[in-house]
């Protein structure tokens, strides 16, 4: 996992696409631009949810034998309604998240040089990943998208990178404007010397609310929620945000395989979903 894997060619995007492509092929329907609203309870069974679609800014209702929510848990409880109990739903307030906003910057080149002995086309740092350690700016991170696939840049000859912070949603960063916010953002990497800003081409941005789950504000109380949601035999909470968990993509798609096999064994019991990534040893570590 660390010096070596497979990544898509166009990113991991691509294989989202294809999984997509591959549900509708097979008959499914992918319903987009909308958000779950609603979720009927009754009996100790999921029995619809309501969505509205934001490009006709209708509601719909969709029943279901099964459901699996990947919403935040705290969306999730909101969207069940009066039946939560107080208790369940006091955990589900106080549940925090951290926000995060990328950055997207074309540039001609990169002020920083490669310096090891790992060959590179035009000379470009071998990282794929660069965290920032400096205190005088925002920035958490870069990512430098050439490095992970050469097909994620039209032009060889051109650097592609992604600038991450990590911030709330509402916060002085998250309120900037787009506009603003990329100028700051091409201003931060300036005054480290790791781009000139006359050498920047094109840029993006792109803002994603509750990206990490956090393990502070009720998250100790966590299971009053789990406890309470267990009980819907038909409904199940994976991935990353669905668990609150600070799942990678594999756990996060392992506790989905798991969810499927457990109603084709009709297993009733979901400690095997909550068990995954709660090993001592992470395999991510050399």
């Amino acid at each position: 996992m660390i010096e070596q894997f497979m990544y898509p060619k166009l990113g991991p995007g691509q294989m989202w696409e294809t999984v997509a492509r591959f549900v509708e092929e097979k008959g499914g329907i992918i319903i987009k631009n909308s958000e779950v609203v609603e979720l009927n309870i009754m009996d100790n069974q999921a029995s619809d949810v309501s969505y509205l679609n934001h490009s006709s800014n209708h509601k719909y209702v969709v029943k279901g034998d099964y459901f699996f929510s990947t919403m935040p848990v705290k969306d999730l409880i909101t969207a069940m309604g009066n039946k939560v109990p107080a208790a369940v739903r006091r955990v589900s307030d106080g549940l925090q998240y951290r926000d995060f906003i990328t950055v997207g910057l074309l540039l001609n080149k990169l002020k920083i040089k490669n310096e090891t002995t790992i060959f590179t086309l035009h000379g470009l740092v071998p990282d794929n990943w660069i965290y920032i350690q400096e205190r005088d700016v925002k920035v958490g991170r870069l990512q430098i998208f050439n490095n992970w696939s050469p097909y994620m840049v039209a032009d060889i000859g051109k650097v592609w990178i992604g600038l991450e912070y990590f911030c709330n949603e509402g916060d002085e960063l998250w309120n900037m404007s787009d506009a603003e916010f990329i100028q700051f953002a091409i201003n931060e990497l300036h005054t480290i010397d790791i781009i000139d800003k006359t050498e920047v081409i094109d840029s993006t941005i792109i803002r994603m609310p509750k990206t990490y789950p956090a393990y502070f504000g009720t998250y100790s109380h966590f299971n009053v929620i789990r406890d309470f949601t267990d009980k819907f035999e038909n409904l199940f909470l994976i991935g990353r945000n669905g668990m609150h968990k600070y799942n990678n993509q594999d756990h996060s798609m392992l506790t989905a395989i798991t969810a499927v096999n457990n109603i084709i064994s009709a297993k009733k019991s979901k400690d095997n979903i909550w068990n995954i990534n709660t090993e001592e040893e992470y395999y991510e570590e050399k």
